[in-house]
C-alpha cells in the first residue's frame, strides 16, 4: 500500500453493512516505523472489508500456491480477525463480506483467551472445510507475516515470520474425501437393547445384619492427646470415621 491512490487498485466493501458499522481505512506510516505505508483500521467494533482483483485466473495445478500477507496490532485486541481471502470472480466488491464465497481463508483470528488461532479454510463442493488443526497466532503489538503454502503433492505449511508452525496432509487435516467407514444406515437397535452402561444386579441380596451396622466408628488408631484434661476439657472421645 505504498500508493496514498490505493483505492484505485483496491475496492471498500462500502454496502456490505449499514454505514453506522462500517468503519474508516486509513493511508499510515505503522507506529513505530520512519517509512512505508500500510492500510489501518480506523475504529473500533466496526467491520472492514477491500478487495482487489488479480491480473490472471489463479492455478496452482502442478505448483505451489503461496499466500502471504503482514498484519500489525497496533493495540491489544479484544475480539477481531485479519483474514486475507482467494476469491472467485463475479462478486459484487461493493457487497463482499463474511457471506461471500471464497476458495480459501487464511489468517489470525483472535476473541478473548478462548480464540487465538491462524484460520485455514477451503471451500469444496460448496463447504467450507477448516482445518482439523489448531494453528497458534501471535497476539503482541508487532509485525507478524503469515504465510500459507499448499504444495502439488497435497500437502500444506503454513508459517509465521519465516518459521513453520504447522504442517500436514490435506487428506488427513481437513474432510476433503469421505470417510472409510460410516454408521450402518440400515442397522437398528435390538429389541432386547439395554441403554444403561450398568444396572442393580437383580440377583444380589443385603447381607444380614446390614441395617445394623454403622456408617461411622471411632478411629481404633487414634489416641488421647497427652495434654488433655478431663475436667477442663471433657470425656475424651476418639474421632470416628467411615466403617
Amino acid at each position: 500500500f505504498e500508493k496514498e491512490a490505493w483505492q484505485d487498485t483496491w475496492t471498500v466493501a462500502s454496502e456490505w453493512k449499514d454505514a453506522d458499522q462500517m468503519g474508516e481505512w486509513k493511508w499510515v506510516v505503522p507506529k513505530h516505523m520512519e517509512e512505508g505505508h500500510g492500510l489501518k483500521t480506523g475504529q473500533d467494533a466496526r467491520f472492514y472489508s477491500i478487495t482487489a482483483p488479480l491480473d490472471t485466473e489463479v492455478s496452482n495445478q502442478g505448483k505451489e500456491l503461496i499466500i502471504s500477507y503482514t498484519v500489525k496490532h497496533e493495540q491489544d485486541l479484544d475480539c477481531g480477525g485479519a483474514y486475507i481471502k482467494l476469491v472467485p470472480g463475479g462478486f459484487d466488491a461493493k457487497k463482499f463480506g463474511g457471506d461471500t464465497p471464497y476458495a480459501i481463508m487464511f489468517g489470525p483470528d483472535i476473541c478473548g483467551t478462548s480464540t487465538r488461532k491462524t484460520h485455514v479454510i477451503m471451500t469444496y463442493k460448496g463447504e467450507n472445510l477448516l482445518t482439523k488443526k489448531s494453528i497458534r497466532c501471535e497476539t503482541d503489538n508487532k509485525s507478524h507475516r503469515y504465510t500459507l503454502t499448499i504444495s502439488p503433492d497435497n500437502t500444506y505449511e503454513v508459517k509465521v515470520d519465516g518459521k513453520k508452525v504447522e504442517s500436514g496432509s490435506l487428506a488427513d487435516d481437513f474432510d476433503f474425501l469421505e470417510p472409510k467407514k460410516i454408521k450402518d444406515p440400515k442397522a437398528k437397535k435390538p429389541a432386547d437393547w439395554v441403554d444403561e452402561a450398568k444396572i442393580p444386579d437383580p440377583e444380589d441380596k443385603k447381607p444380614e445384619g446390614w441395617d445394623d451396622v454403622p456408617e461411622k466408628i471411632p478411629d481404633p488408631e487414634a489416641a488421647k492427646p497427652e495434654d488433655w484434661d478431663d475436667e477442663e476439657d471433657g470425656e475424651w472421645e476418639a474421632p470416628m470415621i467411615d466403617n
